[in-house]
Formats: structure tokens, sequence, C-alpha cells
């Protein structure tokens, strides 16, 4: 495995758009193993600093954003989410970063960075991928996950053609065939919060993927219920529900939990609903490629989205 990852040489830049860096050991771990993997890391001047919750003021996490843009990187690494870019959204230049995307740098980031991405994706059609940050991915304690340094390599060189993966249930089962719909999402309270402003992408006939964490069942269900009452969910050819983790049911709850919010969603949509896509907040995941298009495939409980080599 590390062998194999020895052998891809990039260039990463870390910064920090976000919520302030408060595990510094995480964000060493991270930076280390990145250079353990052979790769050049260079780390924004601004990583690392604090203003209230977030990683600098706004003027401060926007030049993060601008200098990402123009290092020449391979790959522009998040060093971790939390909240803040849609804060920033009407002053980012989206012309540089998709000049950035065009020029080889992939943009990659979770959770927050879904604002980055939407946004992106909404003005100018650019690609950028859903895959790790640094602390939570690379800094990870007691090591970092194989699978997703696998997925992070095959980014990197062009390897990762696509993503399979098991549904959680004989519940899931579907026999489903797409061609060449646009895969977009990422978290859902970020990707919600962006309904009806001018950074939400006006994607037909997509595969939409959400993941989210610290969500009662309940709440996800609210927003659920708000994309599905604005359209959204009824334009897209398949919904893809990913990792919902971080939360706490209660005796009041009396068996709602998220397979209760599945069981409602299909009851209200002719959309296919799929589950346990392995992407989210935990450590296990997979990258994928927002903005691209992408065939799938599902069989029973099998699932597998192919997207071909992407820069």
């Amino acid at each position: 495995m590390l062998a194999d990852n020895l052998s891809v040489k990039k260039h990463i830049y870390i910064y920090s758009p976000s919520g302030a860096v408060r595990d510094k050991a995480a964000f060493k771990r991270g930076i280390k193993r990145l250079i353990t993997l052979g790769h050049e890391v260079e780390v924004d001047p601004d990583a690392l600093c604090s203003d209230q919750r977030f990683a600098g003021d706004d003027a401060t996490r926007l030049a993060s954003i601008h200098r990402a843009a123009t290092s020449g990187a391979d790959v522009a690494l998040i060093s971790r989410g939390g909240y803040g870019i849609t804060r920033l959204l009407p002053d980012i230049s989206y012309k540089k970063v998709a000049k950035s995307i065009e020029r080889g740098t992939r943009f990659v980031g979770i959770s927050d960075f879904t604002a980055l991405q939407l946004a992106l994706l909404a003005k100018t059609d650019a690609l950028s991928w859903a895959g790790p940050a640094l602390c939570e991915g690379f800094g990870a304690l007691p090591c970092p996950d194989d699978i997703m340094e696998d997925c992070f390599a095959d980014m990197l060189e062009g390897r990762g053609e696509g993503a399979g993966w098991r549904q959680l249930s004989s519940n899931d089962a579907v026999d489903l065939s797409l061609r060449n719909a646009t895969l977009w999402g990422g978290n859902l309270t970020i990707l919600t919060s962006l309904l009806g402003t001018p950074y939400f992408p006006q994607v037909k006939g997509g595969v939409l993927f959400l993941e989210d964490t610290g969500e009662h069942p309940y709440r996800v269900e609210r927003m659920l219920t708000q994309l599905h009452y604005a359209g959204i969910l009824a334009n897209q050819k398949a919904l893809v529900l990913g990792q919902f983790t971080g939360f706490d049911l209660t005796p009041h709850d009396r068996g709602f939990k998220l397979a209760a919010v599945v069981k409602w969603l299909r009851e209200k949509l002719k959309v296919p609903v799929l589950t346990n896509l392995p992407f989210g907040h935990v450590q296990t995941k997979v990258l994928l490629p927002v903005g691209a298009k992408i065939d799938m495939h599902v069989e029973g409980r099998d699932a597998l989205m192919l997207w071909g080599h992407q820069g």
C-alpha cells in the first residue's frame, strides 16, 4: 500500500477557508502523513489563524482560497470543515478557481467545503472533489483509513474511475441503470442553506448525494422535506444517501430513526433512493467528482458509479 502511494509525488496546498484549527496535533499528523506518502506539502501562511470560531476573519480566509487557486498545486486540500465559507460566497473569484482547475489543481474537501463546491458548480460548471480534509482524514488516529488513502492516490493519478458499494438492507434493493447524469451534492445542511440563492446549482436529471453529522433524523427529514417541496429531489434521476452520523436517539423517538426517514422519502418520491454510500464524516470514504458526468448501475443491493478519468 505505502509503496504504491509513494510513486505518486504531488504538490499539495493546505489552506483553511472555514473553522479554526483547534487540533494542532491532528494538523501536524496530517502533514507528516502526506510527506510520508511522498508528497510535497505547502501550508498557507494563514492556515492556523484564529478569529472567533473561524480560521481568520473573512478577508483572511477569502485570500487563502485565492492563494490556493494561484498556488499551482496539484491538490488544494482544506485543513478542516466547520463553518464559514457561506460568508465568503459573494466575494470569491470563481473564474480564478475555475482557471486553476483547468490548469490541473484539484480542490478537495468535505463538510463546509460543500458551499464552495456548489457555488463553483453553479457559477462555472467546474469540477471539484468531495473527499477528506487534512485533520480528520490524514491526521486521524490511530492512523488514516486505507480505503480513503487509496481513493486519494487514485484521484491523484487519474486511476479512480468509479465507486461501488452495498446498500444497507434488502429493503433498499432496486434495479437501476443511468447514463450521463451529473453527480452533485455533499453536506445536507450546507446544501439546503444555499437553496434559493445564486450559489445553488440548477441541476436536473442528476444524481444527488447527501451526508451529514450531528443532525437527528427528524432534522434530516426536515431538510429533505424542504428540498422535496422546492422540487429539487423530483428533478433528479437518483438520490444517494451517504453516512449520517453523530446523533443520539431518545425514548421519545419510539422507532423514528434514519430508516423511517428513508421509508417516508420513498413514499413521497418516484426517484430511486439509495443508501449507504461510503462518504461522509467517517474514516472510510471514497472521493467523488462533484460536477462530473457519471453512469450508475444498481442490481439489488449492489450499486456502482462510474465516471471515468477525471483530470
